[in-house]
């Protein structure tokens, strides 16, 4: 028996929840479980808002339909390049198939890439392939490990499962927002790149794929520390490739312009977030978060992105001379501060120059000034709102303390991102804060700039989910221009993994 709607108030105890599932099930102390679990702060006081599956008492849960998976009858190994979510889980479900994958990754294994992370952080000296973009796992893994996404598939509860066998809290199987954590998704990736090993495949770290092997329109091979041979190649660089994008462009693979974001990202008292959102129930509650988005005048698009609550803003670059925020939280979200892009929407339109990779040449031009402004060291420009919303610099911070590792320094973001982007900001910030009470807060910390949310490119692929013009190449995740998160980058990886499965030797 399903249970829908069970409200409870946000301090509830567990025999209360029993009590409801009594009631509404008519069983006499059933056994349940949970389905989805939600927090609804639309009014006040906040309730907790339970999906149950309840059965008598020895009679078994009604068995959930799980991923199929057909067995390999690949001739030749298949390869995957990128081990961030796309190539992790297509890897994963190769491996699981039997076809023992190999998975090339140019940065290193997770638990070296921290520790280059947190030396980036203490010293100012960037690994160009080891960092926040570059490494098993992907940039979600130095995130919060967020797997709430926008798409609607199948395969999400199947990610889920997956991360839940290897080592992520079991709430993910039913929160409405389901979160792992920095410091959790590290043993989880760690994990499910063991068992990949295990079932026959190979992982590669430290070696970068230099070129592809293409005949006749078809995929033969590719080269990283040495050559490959390959008539199924998944394609999942990640959105910070750049150099990749450049050697695809440069052997004419199919690929064109594509909108994304620019902004800053934005530091509140965790605490305030909390009151806003909660009011007198946020004590029984975990740290808050929020999504927001908003219109301009002229047309353009600013929402909030990659919440994270109780965390920090991290630096994010991947290049030499360049600045780039992100934000991260561990599983427990206890940090004082709370982050999230502020962003503003980026058309073609805004950048083109001809070039299919003009987009990257826009963003590299604002990392660049944002490195120039923070004084050359990796220090990042930061401004209080209510500076900001003045145009005028910032020369010290107020009861906000930037979290940005290695340092923030009081500066003019007018005067590194574009004007209409500072304008949409500026535009939106009072609108969200009459939405989100303390948004607007005068201390408030904008740090600068977040360039990566998404790729600007989009390597095109026909149904078959192909690249347009090589046979056996796979282009996935959000490199690739078809995701945006961890979820939808994991669907994504699996979803080309079964079509070549599905197939058979359709690649061969």
């Amino acid at each position: 028996m399903i249970i829908k709607d069970i409200r409870l108030q946000a301090d509830h105890y567990p025999d209360q929840l029993l009590k409801k599932i009594e009631k509404r099930s008519g069983l006499k102390a059933p056994h349940w479980r949970i389905l989805r679990r939600s927090v609804d702060g639309r009014r006040k006081p906040v309730v907790k808002v339970y999906t149950i599956e309840a059965v008598p008492q020895g009679h078994p849960f009604e068995e959930r339909p799980s991923l199929s998976i057909p067995r390999s009858t690949l001739q030749e190994r298949p390869i995957v390049i990128g081990c961030g979510p796309a190539g992790l889980f297509a890897a994963y479900i190769m491996a699981k198939a039997g076809a023992k994958p190999l998975l090339l990754e140019r940065g290193k294994a997770v638990e070296q890439r921290q520790a280059d992370i947190l030396a980036f952080q203490q010293t100012r000296i960037l690994n160009p392939e080891s960092n926040v973009q570059f490494g098993e796992g992907g940039a979600g893994t130095f995130s919060d490990g967020k797997l709430n996404s926008g798409i609607s598939n199948p395969l999400c509860r199947a990610v889920l499962e997956i991360f839940a066998a290897h080592g992520a809290p079991e709430e993910i199987l039913y929160e409405a927002k389901p979160h792992i954590g920095t410091d959790k998704l590290i043993g989880t990736v760690r994990s499910m790149r063991e068992e990949i090993i295990a079932l026959g495949g190979e992982v590669h770290f430290e070696e970068k794929v230099s070129d592809l092997l293409i005949s006749q329109g078809k995929i033969c091979g590719v080269i990283g520390k040495q050559t490959y041979p390959a008539s199924c190649v998944i394609l999942a660089i990640g959105h910070s490739a750049r150099d990749t994008f450049q050697m695809l462009y440069e052997k004419s693979i199919s690929m064109e312009q594509k909108a994304f974001s620019v902004g800053a990202r934005i530091e509140h008292p965790q605490g305030l977030i909390n009151q806003a959102q909660y009011g007198s129930d946020a004590s029984y509650l975990e740290a808050a978060d929020y999504k927001l988005s908003y219109h301009t005048a002229e047309g353009r698009g600013v929402y909030t992105f990659c919440m994270c609550p109780g965390g920090s803003v991290i630096a994010a670059a991947s290049e030499q001379g360049g600045v780039v925020t992100n934000g991260m939280s561990n599983y427990a979200r206890d940090e004082q501060n709370a982050n999230s892009a502020l962003l503003v929407g980026i058309a073609p339109s805004d950048y083109d120059c001809g070039h299919p990779l003009d987009g990257i040449s826009f963003q590299r031009k604002l990392e660049q000034a944002a490195f120039e402004a923070g004084g050359r060291d990796y220090s990042a420009p930061a401004q209080r709102v209510e500076d900001f919303l003045s145009r005028r610099p910032s020369t010290a911070f107020g009861a906000v303390n930037p979290s940005y590792l290695p340092q923030a320094i009081p500066y003019d973001l007018w005067k590194i991102l574009p004007e209409y982007v500072c304008r949409s900001m500026a535009e939106a910030i009072p609108v969200f804060d009459r939405r989100l009470k303390g948004f607007a807060l005068p201390d408030a910390v904008l740090t600068g700039v977040e360039t990566r949310s998404s790729s600007p490119v989009r390597i095109l692929r026909d149904e078959h989910l192909q690249s347009l013009n090589v046979a056996g190449l796979y282009p996935a995740g959000e490199g690739a221009g078809y995701a945006g998160g961890i979820m939808s980058s994991a669907v994504d990886g699996i979803r080309c993994a079964l079509k070549i499965l599905e197939e058979k030797n359709g690649c061969e």
